[in-house]
């Protein structure tokens, strides 16, 4: 397992801007008493809060709390920012990211207010770290890329290669790693001259953990040894247990088996002087890779339960799924079958588990910010009708002067409130009917997830399990040479259909759809259409690096390219396919194009099939246009237009 060295750095921007000299926590509670409730008690409660924040953070808390409470009520914005910015830190350790989330956008939309530069970068690179700690990093780039151009405008080289920094873990997430390594270097280059050896440190780090990924293993074990010096330099135990932990997989990768004990072992054992059991977990897990790999199993089976035992009282369930999965390696190499085989299913079970939360946990926190976007757009409805209302009572008041000013007027807001009335009872209809649609294409959703853990977790154990069954047989069945080749042949067909049954299951719940967004998830389909042979799919996207699609709209999107290229493979029976999205502005052109047979366009307005009802029913939910160019004999073209 590779860890990245995330620096959150933004608190600590705020803390150069405008913290009072450094003092010690008593001084500091000293003076609270005698101060004024005005912004210089904001910055010292803010200062306190810091005094506390590594050992006592419900403390610092309370302070940062009755910091953001005081500037509220003095209307004080900046005090309000820097409260956001200490305690959202909190709620990020915590994992509380749909609060910090929230008090993030606040911090944003007061610092576009105040329209100072530093403040917009720091506070949208604020919540890019949430995004970043959420794995969505198509909004963290978003986020970033806003934080860097506030950066350069003001000419802070530094804040901008710290972001770069961000912006390479980002892309390397995203496996942009051409991109994320253009980020990197420029990090680099720049923080060489910062004197700024943390920050140089962790930005060597995230680089060589994309050089890794790249297979470039001599420049990524350079970067780290650098990283290594650098943080030893300055003592930072914490970052120096994680470049040893990759230096570790890295040797293992490239197999390089006697470089691998010396940077296990230093990293257990600073994992455990520093109080990071998970981590210790891994560096035991590096440390049993080793023994296999010298054939000591006795050996790698000690330090294996040793991992195990970690990850399972401390909860980490990730890592004790990866911990299960190396010790039915060393069973299996230990000729204990059926304890291996009985580990490889433990292991399979939670992390189909861990999966599963995965996929649930990033709906409920769609489903929230929905409902988070909705509530304010009430709010918003509200504030509007009560300042009509203001308005109409003044015209009220003033009109008393004159009858026909208040006639004339009155008869305006009467026909007014008539457009209004019909124009909500129209929007109502629409509404009503988008409801009933989008609750099919939920409901459909809904079955095909339903399905897919029915085949995968249902049949799919099935399955294996009569494999295992077989395999057992075999062994005890005395078997003439063509019952035996029979046999085999069977066994290859149940490896087929098991195949088949993963394949059928992934594609009607695509994991990469809900992991890595729209523009990803399509990529892989056409990828995966084209290997199948059925026909050479090409993909071309355009606009799409830094598109944030709703979710909703991009199952819907997916769905129906998915009926198209299917229509063009079973009916069109065609050789070649094109699948294309353009994302301009906030319109999102898809197009699907074959060189099939073609038919008459004119025979849709008669068509009873459902995949075409499908795609009709899809796209008029998503308020687009659609456009069939096809003719017998000349292929065919669909156009979609979806307004964002």
């Amino acid at each position: 397992m590779r860890k990245l060295a995330i620096l959150l750095l933004i608190c600590a921007w705020y803390r150069e801007a405008g913290a009072q000299a450094p003092m010690n926590k008593d001084s500091l509670l000293r003076l609270l008493p005698d101060t004024r409730e005005d912004t210089s008690k904001v910055w010292l409660l803010i200062n306190i809060g810091n005094q506390y924040e590594w050992d006592d953070p419900e403390t610092a808390a309370k302070y940062y709390l009755d910091a953001g409470e005081l500037s509220e009520k003095l209307e004080y914005k900046q005090g309000t920012i820097k409260f956001i910015a200490n305690y959202s830190y909190l709620l990020n350790l915590r994992g509380q990211f749909d609060s910090s989330m929230l008090l993030n956008r606040q911090s944003v939309k007061l610092a576009d207010e105040l329209g100072d530069k530093s403040q917009i970068g720091r506070s949208n690179a604020n919540l890019g770290n949430v995004f970043l700690n959420l794995s969505q990093y198509d909004s963290a780039v978003y986020y970033y890329q806003i934080a860097v151009k506030n950066f350069e405008a003001i000419g802070d080289e530094v804040l901008v290669a710290r972001l770069a920094d961000l912006l390479q873990v980002a892309y390397m997430e995203l496996r942009q790693h051409d991109k994320a390594l253009v980020y990197g270097e420029r990090a680099i280059a720049v923080l060489r001259n910062a004197n700024d050896p943390a920050s140089l440190s962790a930005v060597l780090s995230n680089a060589a953990n994309v050089y890794e990924r790249l297979n470039r293993h001599d420049t990524a074990l350079a970067y780290l040894k650098e990283a290594l010096i650098l943080a030893r330099g300055i003592n930072y135990k914490a970052h120096e247990k994680t470049i040893l932990q990759n230096l570790s997989n890295i040797y293992q990768n490239m197999l390089q088996v006697d470089s691998i004990k010396p940077y296990a072992e230093k990293a257990a054992m600073l994992s455990r002087e520093l109080g990071f059991p998970e981590s210790e977990a891994i560096a035991y897990r590096g440390l049993a890779n080793y023994y296999v790999f010298k054939n000591d199993l006795d050996a790698a089976y000690k330090y294996i339960s040793l991992s195990l035992d970690i990850t399972k009282k401390g909860g980490f369930r990730k890592e004790h799924a990866s911990s299960l999965k190396t010790l039915g390696g060393v069973l299996l190499a230990m000729h204990r079958y059926e304890e291996s085989y009985r580990v490889d299913s433990e292991a399979e079970a939670l992390a189909d588990s861990l999966m599963g939360e995965e996929v649930r946990n990033r709906t409920l926190f769609l489903e929230k910010q929905f409902e988070t976007e909705k509530k304010e757009a009430r709010i918003q409805l509200q504030q509007a009708q009560l300042k009509q209302k203001n308005i109409l009572n003044y015209i009220l008041i003033g009109g008393a002067a004159a009858l026909g000013m208040i006639l004339l007027l009155s008869y305006r807001n009467y026909k007014h409130r008539q457009r209004l009335q019909q124009a909500r009872i129209d929007e109502l209809e629409t509404e009503k009917q988008l409801t009933a649609t989008e609750a099919i294409l939920k409901g459909e959703e809904q079955e095909r997830t339903r399905l897919a853990k029915d085949l995968h977790d249902g049949l799919g154990g099935m399955l294996s399990g009569i494999k295992f069954s077989f395999q057992n047989m075999k062994d005890n069945l005395i078997l003439t040479p063509d019952n035996a080749q029979a046999f085999e042949r069977s066994l290859d067909m149940l490896d087929s259909s098991i195949r088949e049954m993963r394949r059928v299951a992934h594609n009607m719940m695509p994991e990469m759809l809900v992991r890595y967004g729209l523009d990803v998830a399509l990529k892989e389909f056409c990828s995966e259409v084209d290997r199948s042979g059925a026909v050479h799919t090409r993909y071309q996207s355009i606009g799409m690096e830094h598109a944030n699609i709703e979710q909703t709209t991009a199952v819907t999107v997916y769905r129906i390219v998915q009926e198209l290229v299917n229509n063009a493979i079973r009916h069109a029976a065609a050789s070649q396919v094109l699948v294309q999205l353009q994302l301009s502005g906030k319109l999102l052109s898809v197009t699907v194009e074959d060189n099939g047979k073609g038919f008459d366009t004119g025979l849709l307005q008669k068509a009873q099939g459902i995949g075409w009802s499908n795609i009709r029913n899809r796209v008029d939910f998503l308020r687009g246009k659609i456009d069939v160019d096809s003719a017998p004999g000349k292929g065919t073209s669909v156009l979609i237009e979806i307004g964002l």
